[in-house]
């Protein structure tokens, strides 16, 4: 078997850390992580409060000159620049989303990196729940696909130490965040999008959107969006449906409308928190085969920007 990718991470937010933790837990045989660097003054701490085994180096620089790949999971304004800093060095990038804060930044670092070992973090392209929708609508003529997203508040009561971003309307809203993941899985199933109309309500201020809702197409097949918060109690919820009848709801329960007109769960349906290791370990066995110029089913850059160029227009609409 081949010797664990050296990962470096940039960024030791929510999205570091759980990556961290997954490799720990769950994934050591795939990747190994040589370091993270952050330069939040609490990072080290938490850091140091997870493992003793993984440091805290001293710059970006660092970071990208110990690994084989690069994790980026700093705000997005500093997606390109990291990522183009580690492609120039001859490593691998694992980028998060969105590309950029700029779609136009995101086109031109598209046209340059296509084709480098470069891949972007939508989990839905290792989800067990997404493979077993997938079997399901074998054979299936798609007719319709209807996704909603609720939320009780924006930012997610999880994410409040990322709210000086995640709250504003120049890089985060639950747009971005959310709805790109359920673009990302609708181009993967139906083929390319296109926005027919949309439209999209901001609080006064620079805060991010409160409420969308968008009409598109994928591969030709007609699209309702909506997505909304302060209209559910909970974190978040969500529905994807296709042809009514066939459904990924709440992230990760794969379920399908039984002769009786109800919802059946997979036999193996887990609640999130449980499926989200499974679904971490497939990305990272993913980009430790990225690294090593093998094939894999991550998300691609050329993937990346349509969602982005669907997400950008919902948001200006």
């Amino acid at each position: 078997m081949p010797a664990p990718t050296a990962l470096g991470i940039i960024g030791f937010g929510i999205m570091g850390e759980r990556l961290l933790r997954a490799v720990l837990a769950n994934a050591a045989e795939h990747v190994t992580v040589i370091g993270v660097w952050d330069p939040a003054p609490t990072a080290a701490a938490r850091l140091a409060g997870i493992t003793d085994a993984v440091p805290m180096l001293a710059s970006a620089a660092a970071i990208i000159a110990a690994c084989d790949c690069l994790y980026v999971a700093a705000p997005p304004g500093a997606h390109i620049p990291l990522a183009e800093q580690a492609l120039a060095a001859g490593r691998a990038v694992f980028l998060e989303k969105p590309l950029a804060t700029d779609l136009a930044a995101a086109r031109a670092f598209v046209a340059r990196a296509e084709g480098a070992r470069i891949a972007v973090n939508f989990p839905m392209a290792s989800s067990p729940a997404v493979a077993e929708i997938t079997g399901w609508r074998a054979g299936m003529i798609p007719e319709s696909l209807a996704i909603d997203v609720a939320f009780a508040t924006w930012p997610r009561g999880w994410q409040q130490d990322a709210a000086s971003w995640l709250a504003r309307r120049a890089e985060g809203g639950f747009t971005r965040e959310v709805v790109s993941h359920f673009l990302f899985l609708t181009r993967r199933q139906l083929g390319p999008l296109a926005l027919v109309e949309a439209a999209a309500n901001y609080p006064p201020g620079g805060g991010s959107e409160v409420s969308i809702r968008a009409r598109l197409t994928a591969g030709g097949v007609p699209v309702t969006l909506t997505g909304g918060v302060g209209t559910t109690e909970r974190d978040d919820t969500n529905s994807w449906v296709l042809n009514g009848a066939i459904r990924l709801r709440d992230w990760s329960f794969a379920e399908r409308l039984d002769a009786d007109g109800r919802w059946a769960q997979a036999p193996d349906a887990l609640p999130n928190e449980r499926m989200r290791p499974l679904v971490l370990r497939g990305q990272l066995a993913g980009v430790a085969a990225m690294t090593r110029g093998e094939s894999h089913t991550l998300a691609t850059l050329r993937e990346a920007l349509d969602v982005q160029e669907i997400v950008e227009a919902i948001l200006a609409a």
